[in-house]
């Protein structure tokens, strides 16, 4: 390519019909605006890749945001957390939000998409960059903007609004005709394609449940009057952190001995309590945790771990790479499982086995098991959700409990931490704790673990009786100084590094906590810090 030649002008020579959004160039994310000046190694990225359509939703929402200031004037945008295939978010203006509105919205959506107006990137001095934001009245970038050191900062215009929910966006608005908005009492939901089919917008599935936790998660951010970075901010810098961890875990251990309460008062009925979230929800605390509060309401639960009840390696199906699936359901010995539970159930003695990982197969040590009428059964598990799993038990007889680290804090108003980001830098911080994994083998090994999850525990989660939300306003400012130096290792020449950049842009708006003496032992947290008083 001559030199200078612009990442545009190059997917306009290769012909590509595919939705290009943006490039990695040398591995770094960048908007099709970038001049190529040197020799380097360049890959195109369509919807079909997870940061072309990372690109393609912050543009939608720079676009809506936009559009609602113009139809709502002096309006405040708040974008709230995913909702099945798409995002929530609601709006402060002079009048409750109403279906109509929103449809003004989306026509004035649409009318900047079809007018093709240019996204133009600027790097601007702090202060200017803040004077902007005031006089748009973007209090909360003001602040957060305020406490960061950096002398200049990337904002995007499009129009005459100004904005910086992220880093690289579509080059124009035309690229972005696919979505819909659509009102949800008491604000909206932007939905936009999927990675996997990125031509159309899969129909909308109803997640009440999920949307229940979200909303008391805004209600509690209320409460400790947090809702942002620089509000987090703001408590660490004025050492009052120590109330904000206290408040936190008191909150946790409340929510948990509900639960507990829920199961002890239907004792006689409920014989399963199962757990199961995605990878990094602190799932053995937690099961820890709810074991102390049963035992508080005068039961004493049992744990039996569902990996002894793995199938032997000769007989574990294997995935589309023929490599081990031990995530699959049919790596369990479900008959076993089930015929198991079923005899405990009827106070029948059982012989546990225990699965011996170095040589692929169970065992059976003489691990005699019997319980009574006030013993539970506690058992953790991928699978957990799924009645598969536990196919002799009538649905009556269990307790299904869903836990996941909901995001409770947004960078700022538009612009929101993904829980999936949140739960890898907890898995990247435990990974080196206690597993001597790189935050480079964590990131290579995180596609696979989304994959079990989008398989065996997102499509089982509206099935639970309760949810748990095991995240925590102040963990970021805590994780910071573990996870940073573990990202800043990842070299530049491996595929990696994009990723370690998102995550150390969003690590870079927290003022790292000072101290982690007020996080008590028995903390969520612990599982991926250290200091548990559980065998986590």
């Amino acid at each position: 390519m001559p030199r200078g030649t612009t990442l545009l002008e190059l997917v306009d020579m290769q012909n590509i019909s595919a939705k290009v959004v943006a490039a990695h160039v040398d591995n770094v994310l960048c908007s099709l605006d970038y001049r190529l000046e040197h020799d380097c190694s360049v890959r195109l990225l369509d919807l079909t890749t997870d940061d072309g359509m990372r690109v393609y939703r912050s543009s939608l929402v720079f676009v809506l945001i936009r559009a609602a200031r113009e139809v709502l004037p002096n309006c405040r945008v708040h974008i709230e957390h995913a909702l099945s295939n798409g995002l929530y978010g609601e709006i402060e203006a002079e009048q409750p939000l109403v279906e109509e509105d929103v449809k003004r919205i989306e026509k004035r959506m649409m009318d900047i998409i079809l007018a093709d107006e240019p996204i133009v990137r600027h790097v601007l001095p702090r202060d200017e960059a803040i004077a902007i934001f005031a006089r748009q009245n973007l209090q909360d970038k003001v602040k957060l903007y305020s406490q960061m050191p950096d002398q200049e900062i990337m904002v995007h215009s499009c129009g005459d609004y100004y904005d910086t929910l992220a880093d690289v966006f579509v080059p124009s608005t035309g690229c972005l005709l696919l979505f819909k908005l659509r009102f949800y009492l008491p604000g909206f939901i932007l939905e936009f394609p999927k990675v996997s089919n990125p031509a159309e917008i899969p129909e909308y599935v109803e997640h009440g449940k999920l949307a229940n936790v979200y909303y008391e998660t805004e209600k509690w951010g209320k409460t400790v009057s947090i809702s942002n970075v620089a509000e987090l901010n703001e408590v660490v810098a004025s050492n009052r952190y120590g109330d904000l961890i206290r408040i936190c875990e008191a909150y946790h251990e409340k929510q948990i001995a509900k639960i507990a309460d829920r199961i002890a008062q239907d004792r006689d009925r409920l014989r399963i309590v199962l757990i199961a979230g995605p990878s990094s929800s602190g799932k053995t605390t937690f099961a820890q945790r709810l074991l102390i509060q049963l035992r508080i309401n005068h039961l004493h639960p049992v744990v039996i771990g569902l990996d002894d009840y793995f199938v032997d390696r000769d007989k574990t199906p294997v995935d589309e790479d023929g490599n081990y699936d031990f995530e699959a359901l049919e790596a369990i010995d479900i008959k076993l499982f089930n015929e198991h539970l079923s005899k405990l159930i009827q106070g029948e003695a059982v012989n546990v086995p225990t699965y011996n990982f170095q040589k692929g197969r169970r065992e059976w040590n003489n691990r005699i098991l019997q319980i009574g009428p006030d013993q539970p059964i506690i058992v953790e598990g991928i699978h957990g959700l799924n009645d598969k799993l536990t196919a002799a038990i009538p649905k009556g007889r269990k307790f299904k409990v869903y836990i996941s680290a909901i995001t409770q804090i947004n960078i700022d108003d538009h612009t929101r931490i993904p829980t999936t980001d949140a739960r890898l830098i907890r898995r990247i911080v435990r990974d080196h704790q206690f597993r001597a994994h790189s935050a480079l083998d964590t990131i290579y090994r995180w596609p696979l673990v989304r994959r079990g999850e989008e398989k065996h525990i997102f499509p089982f989660q509206e099935d639970a009786d309760v949810m748990f939300n095991s995240a925590m306003d102040y963990e970021l400012a805590v994780l910071k100084k573990y996870a940073e130096p573990l990202l800043k290792e990842i070299p530049k020449a491996e595929p990696a590094y994009a990723v370690a950049q998102r995550l150390l842009r969003i690590l870079s708006y927290f003022r790292p906590m000072p101290s982690e003496d007020d996080i008590p032992c028995n903390s969520i947290l612990r599982e991926f810090l250290g200091g548990s008083c559980f065998q986590v």
